[in-house]
């Protein structure tokens, strides 16, 4: 057990002696307000740090409180927030900011337990807020962290099956340096970015490389081990891109509960394969959208297959040159002020140098 101990504790001197000399400066890295580093944390789930940091930066301009976000307006967090993906975190901040501003009178709970509570807010999140901002020692455990841990100790068990996660919290928890866990956290984490990459890992500058399971036993490409995903699923989109004389267009907010809840897009049909003209103006849904003349061109012949985690989608726009619609009430002018999923944002930009 002395030998367990006296390892652990080399484990985490090396990490936090390599992160003092290594660390990237990260603006939230100078703060201990926990409002800052919830914001972090969130867009930096499935987002690289170069692409979160503007976002992050544009936030805490705009919103520079817990209280300035709760008073947005829901479309505007979504707007700026367009781009970065998985929309349901812009969606859970905004919800608890309100929380925060409105139930907690503004202040950021300060343990563990009452963190995990707040909507968007998993163990991940929960233990970095605890840590860095209350030095409360919870050991954080994200894909970098996963990725040291696997590599290092040699463990197969798959890191999205509930044994795994159970493991390897226990793991991080065991080999946290209880003094300082909000920079041990966040020393394991950079390590992982930095030097134990997914891909070309810096083993000859790694300060852990002599004793690393995975370097000695070449399994640095296998580890760590994930199940099987889920089998993508493939969908055909046809927008219909309305433009009317008086240069209109329809726009609906999507309020079904699956992607891109709460952004706007252009009338939508949703066939089971690609589709021709003929068949697209013959379908039900074109008719009811349609009952008057209209001219209908293809903006894309190709298609455009934008890809999300579990589904692909096959995408083409369609032009829909009409004299007036009922419902085309939004002058292309103000298209920009709308929230729109970036398969659309991206039709867009093309569509504007065109006209």
């Amino acid at each position: 057990n002395f030998a367990n101990q006296f390892f652990q504790m080399i484990f985490s001197e090396i990490l936090i002696f390599w992160y003092k000399k290594n660390k990237r400066e990260l603006p939230w890295r100078n703060t201990k307000k926990p409002y800052f580093i919830w914001l972090s944390e969130i867009m930096l789930q499935q987002t690289r740090v170069t692409q979160g940091m503007s976002y992050y930066l544009k936030f805490t301009e705009n919103y520079p409180t817990v209280s300035d976000l709760a008073n947005a307006s829901e479309t505007e967090v979504l707007k700026m927030w367009q781009g970065l993906g998985y929309y349901s975190r812009a969606r859970n901040i905004h919800f608890t900011a309100k929380y925060i501003a409105h139930e907690l009178n503004g202040k950021f709970p300060s343990t563990f337990k009452e963190i995990i509570t707040l909507k968007g807010i998993g163990d991940y999140t929960a233990s970095a807020i605890a840590s860095i901002c209350f030095d409360e020692p919870t050991a954080v455990v994200d894909g970098n962290v996963y990725r040291v841990l696997a590599r290092y100790f040699g463990i197969q068990t798959p890191i999205n099956s509930s044994a795994g996660i159970k493991e390897f919290k226990e793991l991080a928890q065991s080999l946290l340096d209880k003094t300082q866990p909000g920079t041990f956290n966040q020393a394991i984490m950079d390590f992982g970015a930095l030097v134990c990459k997914p891909q070309n890992p810096l083993c000859d500058e790694c300060p852990l490389s002599e004793s690393c399971v995975a370097l000695q036993k070449n399994l640095t490409k296998d580890l760590p081990v994930k199940e099987q995903k889920i089998k993508v699923k493939k969908r055909y989109f046809n927008y219909l891109v309305v433009v009317s004389n008086d240069d209109k267009t329809i726009l609906t907010q999507r309020n079904d509960r699956g992607i891109w809840q709460g952004l706007y897009q252009f009338p939508l049909i949703e066939t089971d394969k690609n589709i021709n003209e003929k068949i697209l103006i013959s379908s039900t849904e074109f008719i009811d959208l349609f009952p008057d003349e209209t001219s209908i061109s293809l903006f894309n012949p190709k298609e455009i297959i934008h890809k999300l985690s579990h589904q692909h989608l096959h995408t083409h726009f369609w032009i829909v040159e009409t004299a007036s619609h009922k419902n085309a009430e939004i002058p292309w002018k103000t298209i920009q002020n709308f929230p729109v999923p970036v398969l659309i944002a991206n039709f867009l930009v093309q569509f504007q140098l065109k006209k």
